[in-house]
């Protein structure tokens, strides 16, 4: 749960931005670990937003700034993408930005643009892109974390969820949720390891810090066995077929309806 008082600073911050870079907001969200359901008691809020300029903005011949990002302060970790450049990374089924279309922790939307998204959502979701770049994330986080004889035990998570995301996408099961629990519950069947998950996700949840320990001997198999089934996987997935103008549109209505 996010308290009040954080929200409120989060909103205030919003419109500090507003103000700042005269732009308007029209959609902010929680991502990383306390989106996901496993945050640790010092986590940051990694706030995310969606962000629209006035039309003379875009008519401009020079390549412009397209992102705000801020440093990070008072446990806020705040940063958006211009509206063009999210739909350029939409349009290439961008998984970070899906994950914010889907976060459980919205903090502002407004205007009609991000449902609009959403909708289009299965007509522009590409397995290939996501299944590779969870992928990725697997293989980095395991080499980092745990390679050792002794490993960082919250680590677990950052592994274990690209892996289950991968899993989710070969069985053809649509975009990503953005809840950990969501894709333990759906992909990892009853048993010793959905049993040691679980265990470990309550541990989490109750505040343990899991820093260095020794390995969990069923969740590591399960990790190696995976990445390298994963590796030697070709993966094809579905190919899309979608209607790009369909985000041209968004774009001019967008600018017509925030700046009206």
């Amino acid at each position: 749960m996010i308290s009040d008082k954080v929200k409120n600073r989060i909103l205030e911050s919003i419109t500090n931005i507003e103000t700042e870079e005269n732009v308007r907001i029209f959609y902010a969200c929680e991502s990383g670990s306390r989106a996901w359901g496993f945050p640790s008691t010092d986590s940051d809020y990694d706030v995310r937003f969606l962000y629209i300029h006035p039309t003379e903005w875009y008519l401009s011949i020079d390549d412009q700034k397209d992102v705000i990002e801020k440093p990070i302060s008072n446990e806020l970790d705040i940063s958006g993408w211009e509206i063009k450049k999210a739909l350029k990374l939409f349009r290439k089924s961008n998984p970070p930005l899906l994950e914010w279309l889907q976060s459980p922790i919205i903090y502002s939307e407004k205007y009609d643009v991000t449902q609009r998204l959403r909708e289009l959502l299965p007509e522009f979701y590409s397995p290939i892109s996501c299944w590779y770049h969870y992928l990725h994330m697997a293989q980095g986080n395991f080499k980092e974390y745990l390679k050792g004889e002794k490993v960082w035990t919250k680590k677990y998570f950052y592994i274990l969820r690209p892996i289950l995301a991968c899993l989710w996408i070969e069985n053809d099961l649509g975009p990503l949720p953005m809840k950990f629990k969501d894709l333990v519950d759906r992909i990892v069947e009853s048993g010793e390891l959905k049993n040691e998950i679980e265990i470990l996700l309550e541990r989490k949840k109750r505040g343990e810090e899991l820093s260095w320990g020794s390995k969990n001997i069923i969740i590591d198999n399960f990790i190696s066995n995976e990445i390298s089934r994963l590796e030697s996987n070709n993966f094809k997935g579905k190919k899309r077929r979608f209607d790009g103008s369909k985000l041209h549109e968004l774009f001019r209505k967008a600018l017509i309806k925030v700046w009206n």
